[in-house]
């Protein structure tokens, strides 16, 4: 059921991209021509980011992988997480802000990346930090970074399109045309709301498994709750804006990038109270 509800939403992500081109189409008179670019552009977008996933979310969130020597805490926890699920030693990385958080990234177990902020490393004890490094190792295990990186993209992709379409009608519109320009104009506003809540979709369930794996993994739930609540307790006036982390928010372990209270209506992530009761439902059920 948890892979024909991704293929539906990936469905909805793609329809989304390809209806978007054939109501731009229809304005300029050339629908086939349209759709065809835009499907082949949410192909090569799906293609680009299968294999530059680990390279673009760390581009995008100006993060600098790091060696053993020159991160040795960092480094241990990862390797003992990485050795506990068996699987290949990630590469690790840091963002260098003061915001608490991590995340990981790439296409799969061969080619991983996890990496943690400034922030992350300066409030968490070795317990915390690992129960934080398991969730996102978890993320690796699960396939999960693959399938957000994608969502991420596809759903940005419209979103720029969208405002691409705005501005020019906004500024440079065809006046002969007005219902065209009204109905152009109200797809570019609805098509990336209705993007965003597919993303949202996919990303939630991706964070609640993820606690789940760390809990089963590590074994530390108390830990990991505790960093929970360190890390989504960074008040707006605290959190760095200039580190522009885009739609790749939702990679994070905690969406507190945004200091915006709209932006805090459609939530990457599940609400804290319910990752918590999740958490502490998962540790009963193990006997932890």
């Amino acid at each position: 059921m948890s892979q024909i509800k991704l293929f539906l939403l990936f469905s909805v992500l793609a329809v989304l991209l390809v209806f978007l081109g054939g109501i731009i189409g229809y304005i300029f008179g050339d629908v086939l021509l349209f759709v065809s670019i835009f499907l082949v552009l949410a192909l090569g977008l799906n293609f680009y980011s299968y294999f530059y996933s680990d390279k673009l979310a760390l581009r995008m969130t100006k993060s600098k992988l790091v060696t053993e020597k020159e991160e040795p805490r960092l480094y241990r926890v990862v390797k003992k997480v990485a050795d506990k699920v068996n699987i290949k030693m990630p590469k690790v990385g840091v963002m260098e802000t003061n915001t608490p958080n991590a995340f990981a990234t790439g296409r799969d177990e061969e080619h991983s990346v996890v990496v943690a902020t400034r922030g992350i490393l300066n409030i968490l004890d070795d317990d915390e930090l690992e129960a934080v490094i398991g969730h996102e190792i978890g993320h690796i295990t699960n396939k999960d970074i693959l399938i957000s990186t994608i969502a991420a993209s596809i759903a940005t992709m419209i979103s720029y399109i969208g405002n691409i379409i705005i501005f020019s009608e906004i500024f440079g519109g065809d006046q002969r045309n007005n219902n065209s320009g009204v109905l152009l104009l109200v797809a570019a506003v609805l098509i990336p709301i209705g993007a965003t809540f597919v993303q949202l979709g996919i990303s939630r369930s991706r964070e609640t498994n993820a606690d789940i794996t760390s809990v089963k993994t590590v074994k530390k739930p108390d830990a990991l709750i505790s960093a929970l609540r360190k890390i989504s307790n960074v008040t707006p006036a605290k959190v760095v804006r200039s580190n522009n982390v885009g739609a790749f928010s939702s990679l994070f372990i905690v969406n507190n990038f945004s200091s915006h209270t709209l932006m805090n209506l459609f939530s990457t992530h599940p609400p804290l109270d319910k990752r918590i009761a999740d958490i502490t439902k998962a540790k009963k059920e193990l006997g932890i």
